[in-house]
């Protein structure tokens, strides 16, 4: 998690560096406009990190569930008839 955070603040920075460099103004024009955007770009990113974890937890549980089903659907039918010719 905290390594979301600091990709989060670094690329808010750099957007707000490119986006002043872009516009050939001086990249430390507007402090706030930093501040504002690392604050963006943590969230950001620590939202996306979260939301991983939470995809990668939903797909075990239907993993196992999946699992679990199957194990009883095929309960006693013999290997030779689930094998495709």
């Amino acid at each position: 998690m905290g390594s979301a955070t600091f990709f989060g603040a670094a690329f808010g920075l750099a957007c707000q560096f490119y986006s002043n460099g872009i516009r050939k103004q001086p990249l430390m024009r507007h402090p706030w406009e930093h501040v504002l955007l690392i604050s963006i770009g943590i969230v950001a990113a620590n939202a996306l990190a979260n939301w991983e974890e939470k995809l990668q937890a939903d797909v075990e549980k239907l993993t196992k569930e999946n699992a679990e089903i199957n194990r009883s659907r095929f309960k006693g039918i013999p290997l030779v008839f689930l094998v495709p010719l």
